[in-house]
């Protein structure tokens, strides 16, 4: 899933900062990139609803198909469709190993999963849709605890900037969290008008 495009240059054209290295060229560049960044686009609704899909998808780097799939997954619960295919997508395994401070990025937090480094309630998962229930006990491994990036992320090194997701209880010391509960949508950090994708999915 993993597109070779560049981070930063995918980042101005989604409008969105997918990489902490992003929010540097951001403020540098804030428009799209291309010669004819600046100038006037025109936008249809049709535009602006893929737009709002795109963005969605670049923060938990994921593939159509499986924003389908939590799409469909969203539109069988009770309650606003939009804000239950983001609390779907943000208790995959690798968004929350991203929030809780043990990856630094969402591309970082798929390559700790898929190479075995974490595991869920004592058993190896590697696969980073795995979708993780409230009480559920994720952790490093402890044969790969002493590799240099957990060593960072043991340190705070990857902290977000702001405070932990409140639906999580992290021990950044033991590599280790806790999913206390499903998040509420206004607790999750991605910038998103999730009601444009349901539109376009719905339409």
């Amino acid at each position: 899933m993993n597109q070779s495009r560049p981070k930063v240059k995918k980042s101005r054209a989604l409008g969105i900062a997918l990489t902490p290295k992003a929010v540097k060229y951001f403020e540098a560049r804030p428009y799209p990139p291309g010669e004819h960044g600046r100038g006037r686009k025109q936008t249809s609704d049709y535009k602006v609803r893929l737009l709002e899909k795109q963005r969605l998808r670049a923060q938990y780097d994921i593939s159509e198909r499986q924003m389908v799939r939590a799409y469909d997954r969203a539109r069988k619960v009770e309650g606003k469709t939009g804000e239950a295919l983001i609390i779907e997508l943000e208790r995959r395994l690798d968004a929350l190993v991203l929030r809780s401070g043990i990856a630094r990025t969402i591309y970082q937090a798929r390559q700790m999963v898929v190479h075995g480094h974490i595991e869920v309630n004592g058993r190896k998962v590697d696969k980073p849709s795995f979708r993780v229930s409230p009480d559920d006990v994720v952790m490093v491994r402890e044969r790969s605890r002493e590799k240099h990036p957990f060593q960072v992320a043991r340190e705070g090194g990857y902290a977000p900037d702001g405070e932990t997701p409140r639906y999580l209880q992290v021990n950044l010391k033991a590599l280790a969290f806790r999913l206390d509960r499903d998040p509420n949508r206004k607790e999750v950090p991605v910038i998103c008008d999730e009601q444009l994708v349901v539109e376009y999915y719905a339409r």
